[in-house]
Formats: structure tokens, sequence, C-alpha cells
């Protein structure tokens, strides 16, 4: 059954779970590490049954476009439009961590954050001559995600995790509402400035003498269609567009 699952993924959604997969083992082994080394007094022996509290987090993001181009792509260009693909770019987050206790292991889970990031669209052009076209796409999100955290039991002073949920997401930098009309080779690849997104995550935590330390991997992946459309190649040459991050999370919680 799961070979069969399997094999409906495309590449890129093999390579995305390969990853995970190999970033929750990681995250594991070194939490059973530093299990084992502890030999002291539990740190802060009250914060697994507190209610709510907060925290802060800094990320670094990769984040990216899942591409659909139009069918028959280069019949619709004279056959010189060869390929599109999306190269992703490094950015950073910061947010706020707020958790309410719905359970011993189960938590809700909500973090605004600011994040800034870049997309590169990369056309491939053939006819007398052969050459690249790269569209930048930098945006400026917030994002509201609600998460549910389904927690470990505690081993000492180190608990593993998993979580799922959805998030809204604003684009500050969207030029949804920019008219390109007489841009020409100058035009930008716009987006719609909303979006919406599923997300699932794993992490490992670290109790301290003072606060919680947490490293968190997370993928989530728009739901909406982001492209406006213009009367240009890169935009004609395209059928949807959609956000796909990776985030890489340090969270301190007191």
């Amino acid at each position: 059954m799961t070979k069969n699952v399997f094999k409906l993924l495309s590449p890129e959604q093999r390579n995305l779970v390969f990853r995970w997969l190999v970033i929750t083992c990681i995250l594991l082994a070194a939490g059973g590490k530093y299990c084992k080394a502890q030999n002291g007094d539990w740190n802060l022996p009250a914060y697994t049954n507190a209610t709510l509290h907060f925290g802060f987090i800094l990320a670094i993001n990769s984040t990216n476009f899942a591409v659909v181009p139009v069918a028959n792509l280069s019949s619709h260009f004279n056959d010189t439009l060869k390929g599109i693909r999306s190269t992703p770019s490094s950015g950073f987050n910061l947010g706020i961590v707020s958790e309410l206790r719905l359970s011993r292991y189960l938590r809700l889970r909500f973090v605004p954050d600011l994040a800034f990031s870049q997309r590169n669209l990369e056309y491939s052009f053939a006819g007398v001559d052969t050459f690249n076209v790269s569209k930048q796409v930098q945006s400026t999100f917030i994002d509201f995600p609600l998460d549910l955290k389904l927690i470990s039991k505690r081993q000492h002073n180190f608990e593993a995790y998993v979580l799922a949920g959805g998030k809204y997401i604003t684009d500050l930098s969207s030029q949804q509402s920019i008219n390109q009309t007489l841009a020409g080779a100058n035009a930008t690849v716009r987006l719609i400035r909303n979006d919406y997104a599923y997300e699932v995550g794993t992490g490992i935590e670290f109790y301290l003498p003072y606060f919680k330390f947490g490293i968190e991997f997370k993928l989530s992946r728009g739901a909406r269609n982001l492209l406006v459309r213009d009367n240009t190649v890169y935009t004609e040459s395209l059928q949807a567009l959609y956000s796909q991050v990776y985030l890489l999370s340090f969270t301190f919680e007191g």
C-alpha cells in the first residue's frame, strides 16, 4: 500500500518526503543522545503542566514555487520558449510563539511571524539565439499559522513532537495592483497578495535551566494559484504558481 502511494507522488514530492524523513531521523537521534547524557535534575519541572506560555522564534527559510506551465508550452510560443523552472533562495523569519495546552500530549500552537524571501523564475528561450531570462520575485510575508502539536512523553529534559495545520499569508511586497501595460521586457511576475497554506513539521525540544530551546523543521505548501496574468510571455506561459516553503526554526520559550 505504501509503495503504491509513493508511486503516485511526483519526483519533486518524493524529494520533499525524503528530506523530511531524513531531518526527522537526525533530530530524533540528536535528542536521544542528549537525553542519555542528562544525569542532573529536571529543568523547569512545572513547565509541562502550564496552560499557556510564550516565546519567540528565529528561522531560516527556503522559498520556492511549484510551477505549472501551460500544456504544450513550445507550440504556444513558436518553439522559442523551451522551459520554465523555479529556483529557491534563502531568507529569514522573526516571530512570536504562543502555545495553549489542550491535554497532556496535545497543544495548540500559534506563531505569527514576519518573513523575508525571494524566488527566481528562469525562462529558457531557443531560436536564432539561445538565452535565459530570470525574473526575481521578492516577498515580505506576514504569516499567521495555527497548528496542532502532538508531543512525546517527556524524557528527562527532552521531548519530540510532530505538528500539522494551516496558515493565512499576506504578502506586503505584492505588486498585484500595479499596471504593467508599458513595462515591456522589464515586466515582473506579479503575485496576488493573500494566500492560504497547509503545513506539516517535526521538532525536538530541550529543557534548559531558564528556558526551553527547540529545533523545528516545517514544510508548507500554498493552496491558491498566486499568478496575476499580464499579456506577456512570462505569465501567459504559466498555468499556475503555488508557494512552497521549507522552514528551519529555532524557538526560545519561557
